[in-house]
């Protein structure tokens, strides 16, 4: 490993890859400390440590996490990232039922090109919606506890502040194409985890002061516990990464065509279907629909709704059952909207390629479902343990939830899933010019079937 990264730096074009993602991540953390103008920011940030001692906060806490702390400090880049991401899901999803996006997407790069194009006025459109309403919710000081948190409220620091936050937004966005077009990895999925892992030296400092001994001569965690979830902590990343990398390999043999006095076809390759199909997208979409009515019980001090948020605080029971569920309902339908086998049959009919023992056209199509619907099962599982898990830990061993999101949820599932990509792809700048990669042994391969 160690020599792997000292040829990184003896390859010209990738350390300069390297060197410019790095620069540009260090601009994205630098400007997630730069102000919003007419904030208090000390009252700010107090009201959102008071929202996360109630077992995990609000949807403005997933906020929070995606921008790396931008948000409790409401900062130029406070919206982060979320509102690209709502984006791309929202056009990802208008693709599969809008025939005229289906047929954009299949003409290939300027296809691709023309949906990125309306990501961007997508994301621009949710940024401006989003930050109006993040301007009249500082304004009023009912939502924090009779905090005054904006100095100078009025139309002038509504325009200032819808200007400032979309503009951040858009930048962020810029900074992520800069990214994938000159750097290595994926840009937007680097920003995230940028934001994510800076608040790992926070969880670590919190974490040490509960390991030392307070003023009784007593520490809040015992050793015994440390080494537990020291242990659990790399299980669950070594579990993480098996999920993330396990695929099931269907074989296709392709027929031999003579055309001409040429001879086409005849070989053998495989269509590798995921296990986890859907990354981090099912728990994305089940938080934000549980956290909903928390996020309206600010909002809205009836007392229906205030019932029915304390119902599903996290550590609940119905907030274990009903986030389960709806993290396996997402799983299924993500697979469903993303894993078209009608279509894979066809296409594979059309060139000659036929799976081994199966009928090509109907019975493939049939097949390829079958096989999607068995493998769904397990990772749906294994998410729905990975989501619930920091809530477990916190709840029940009385760790910090700033602590307890790195064993598990959403952030840890980003991080190790664009760790394995930006790995990956430093790899094969390095194989292609001779030089051995990060993974030369343990790679994990799929079953064929």
């Amino acid at each position: 490993m160690f020599d792997a990264f000292v040829n990184i730096f003896k390859i010209p074009d990738l350390k300069k890859k390297i060197l410019f993602t790095l620069g540009l991540i260090a601009v994205y953390r630098i400007g997630a400390f730069v102000p919003t103008p007419g904030i208090d920011g000390q009252q700010l940030a107090q009201f959102f440590d008071n929202i996360a001692k109630t077992q995990g906060g609000t949807l403005l806490g997933i906020m929070n996490m995606f921008s790396g702390g931008a948000m409790q400090r409401l900062t130029i880049f406070a919206l982060g990232i979320m509102p690209y991401i709502s984006a791309s899901i929202i056009l990802q999803l208008l693709t599969t039922v809008i025939p005229a996006l289906e047929r954009l997407a299949k003409q290939g790069e300027e296809g691709r090109k023309a949906i990125t194009q309306y990501t961007r006025y997508c994301t621009i459109g949710l940024a401006l919606v989003q930050s109006f309403f993040i301007a009249l919710w500082l304004e009023n000081p009912a939502h924090f506890q009779g905090m005054q948190i904006v100095q100078y409220p009025g139309l002038g620091f509504r325009i200032l502040s819808v200007i400032t936050l979309t503009t951040g937004t858009a930048f962020i966005m810029w900074l992520g194409e800069q990214i994938q077009e000159k750097g290595i990895g994926n840009g937007i999925s680097l920003i995230i985890t940028a934001g994510i892992v800076s608040r790992l030296p926070a969880a670590i400092i919190q974490l040490g002061s509960l390991a030392s001994p307070g003023s009784s001569g007593e520490a809040q965690i015992d050793p015994f516990k440390l080494v537990f979830l020291a242990l659990m902590f790399v299980g669950v990343i070594v579990a993480v990464v098996l999920i993330t990398q396990g695929q099931r390999k269907i074989p296709i043999q392709y027929a031999k065509r003579v055309i001409g006095r040429r001879v086409y076809g005849g070989q053998s390759t495989y269509i590798p279907l995921r296990v986890n199909q859907g990354g981090v997208i099912p728990i994305i979409f089940a938080q934000s629909i549980i956290l909903f009515p928390a996020t309206i019980a600010g909002f809205v001090p009836h007392r229906t709704v205030q019932t029915l948020a304390s119902s599903l605080m996290m550590g609940r029971p119905l907030y274990y059952v009903v986030y389960s569920f709806l993290i396996l309902f997402f799983c299924y339908f993500y697979a469903a909207i993303t894993f078209n086998p009608i279509d894979m049959a066809n296409n594979m009919k059309r060139f000659g390629g036929f799976v081994p023992g199966i009928r090509p056209g109907k019975q493939t199509a049939e097949y390829l479902d079958f096989i999607m619907t068995r493998i769904t099962l397990p990772g749906a599982l294994f998410l729905t343990v990975i989501a619930v898990l920091p809530s477990v830990i916190n709840s029940q061993m009385g760790i910090p939830f700033l602590v307890a999101s790195f064993f598990g949820g959403t952030g840890l599932l980003i991080v190790v899933g664009v760790m394995l990509d930006t790995m990956r792809q430093v790899e094969s700048h390095m194989l292609t010019r001779h030089y051995e990669g990060f993974m030369k042994k343990g790679r994990v391969r799929g079953r064929m079937a």
